[in-house]
């Protein structure tokens, strides 16, 4: 007979259980039940965070939510060849991390239906998590309430009524887990973490084929997690939920803090910039919407101090890239030209279904925008249109695009671009070189650029000297030179 151990959240905390595949609870775990129709969400009184269990048999957690009475939202995050941890210490920290995942990605389901009322079958937050939680998802969501005309601050609500779950110390290896987005900046940070001699494993959750390029040109192995939403998801989508934008960079930190406690490593390391910190839009109140919050310091401290309080001490997650802005990153990539060929900006390639485009670069989104100007500002148009496929820059259909990214009567766009500064510092620069100058786009902005303020260059690509960097990798870093340069 085949055995497996399976732990379940219960009301008492998690507990482990034998599975024979003959027995009745094992057929019943398995049996496929047809759910009743879907219901639509948003007429739901309350959203509830059912359970969250993990068969590390199958290294497959199952998080489990449900609107009202209706049928149980299941998403299954796969942590491939995991091995489950013999020590007790490890396994309750693991505990306390998947629950924090569970209430964290929760937020994908939640704001289908932007309940007023939240339920927890197991226990309520405490007030240190529940301030987290609500911060996350009021930031998390605010993109996606302004664009659904919804009042965000009045529904979300986490009761910080439970009592604080406590941390636990470890012995881990101190070896980085680093989260891989096939972009320049987790390469960026990925190269400053090798060149500190930090033992690295490349990670990212999903199948894209563009990030396994781009690690294999490093020269590594790619750990990938796999993330299934609960299929219900979509058909409520289908028949007309709230949808929008999510925080997803704040639900991959939390599956990566059960992989750093499952797998072994001390360090969760993301490549988030200080440009993240700009909010895309401050409407006529005075509220800042952040497209990146999840990206941002604000966030990036707040787990910080759950994970210390409540998972371990001893789990440092932070940006490697924080004192930069997106300049400085892209002044670094430049110099790592093995990444060039394989690397794209352009978020049409990351879905969770799969890339949209042919190619690398659509050349028709702020990403690929700013991406050129970005780049513009360090090599010559040749070699920027040989990277991306095309020149933006001297694209006359393109000028609008590059008047948002650069705030000329035009709002920010809701994407992962740099500061508004930033894309006038780098325009005002291709105005004055012969280069660039000609450029359709470049001619069509350079009097409005002349007429707005315009931030120095040398104090963009200045670091910073606010970051999370623990001081044992901050000791091996020099943020000072070129990225191929250390000492």
């Amino acid at each position: 007979m085949i055995e497996t151990v399976l732990l379940v959240w219960l009301k008492s905390g998690l507990k482990m259980f034998l599975v024979t595949a003959g027995s009745s609870f094992g057929s019943h775990m398995n049996e496929k039940t047809a759910d009743p129709a879907v219901p639509d969400p948003r007429q739901a009184e309350w959203f509830q965070f059912t359970r969250c269990d993990f068969d590390p048999m199958q290294g497959v957690a199952s998080l489990v939510y449900r609107f009202d009475n209706g049928p149980e939202l299941i998403e299954r995050v796969r942590f491939p060849d995991a091995p489950w941890p013999a020590e007790a210490g490890r396994q309750a920290a693991f505990e306390q991390a998947l629950r924090l995942l569970h209430l964290v990605a929760g937020v994908s389901y939640y704001k289908a239906g932007f309940s007023r009322e939240m339920r927890f079958a197991r226990q309520d937050p405490d007030p240190v998590l529940a301030t987290f939680l609500t911060e996350l998802y009021v930031q998390g969501l605010a993109e996606f309430a302004h664009v659904n005309h919804l009042d965000l601050c009045s529904r979300v609500s986490f009761p910080g009524t439970g009592a604080p779950p406590g941390a636990t110390r470890l012995i881990l290896p101190e070896r980085a887990l680093v989260a891989i987005g096939g972009g320049k900046d987790s390469l960026v940070g990925l190269h400053l973490l090798r060149q500190a001699g930090i033992g690295v494993q490349p990670v990212c959750v999903g199948q894209s084929k563009l990030i396994g390029d781009t690690v294999k040109a490093a020269g590594l192995s790619l750990l990938r997690i796999e993330r299934t939403l609960a299929p219900e998801l979509a058909e409520m989508n289908r028949l007309g939920a709230w949808n929008g934008h999510v925080p997803v960079t704040a639900i991959n930190s939390a599956i990566l803090l059960c992989a750093s406690v499952l797998y072994g490593f001390a360090y969760i390391v993301f490549s988030n910039e200080r440009s993240a910190d700009e909010a895309t839009v401050v409407l006529s109140d005075g509220t800042a919407i952040n497209h990146q919050y999840a990206k941002s310091s604000a966030f990036e401290t707040g787990l910080r101090e759950v994970i210390a309080s409540q998972v371990s001490p001893d789990i440092e997650y932070f940006s490697i890239l924080r004192p930069f802005s997106e300049l400085e990153i892209v002044r670094r990539f430049c110099e790592l030209s093995e990444f060039h060929s394989v690397y794209s900006s352009c978020n049409r390639n990351f879905h969770i279904d799969g890339s949209r485009i042919e190619g690398r670069w659509c050349l028709d989104c702020p990403k690929c925008r700013f991406a050129a100007l970005a780049l513009a500002l360090f090599l010559p148009p040749g070699q920027v249109a040989g990277m991306m496929g095309g020149d933006l820059l001297d694209n006359g259909d393109q000028a609008d695009g590059f008047r948002a990214l650069c705030g000329l009567g035009r709002d920010k766009p809701f994407e992962c671009v740099g500061e508004t500064g930033e894309s006038r510092a780098a325009m005002a620069a291709l105005v004055a070189s012969e280069d660039w100058r000609d450029h359709a786009v470049v001619i069509a902005l350079a009097a409005e650029i002349e007429n707005v303020t315009v931030p120095a260059l040398p104090g963009l690509l200045a670091p910073s000297a606010s970051h999370s960097i623990p001081a044992p990798v901050l000791s091996q870093l020099d943020f000072k030179g070129p990225p191929g340069e250390k000492g």
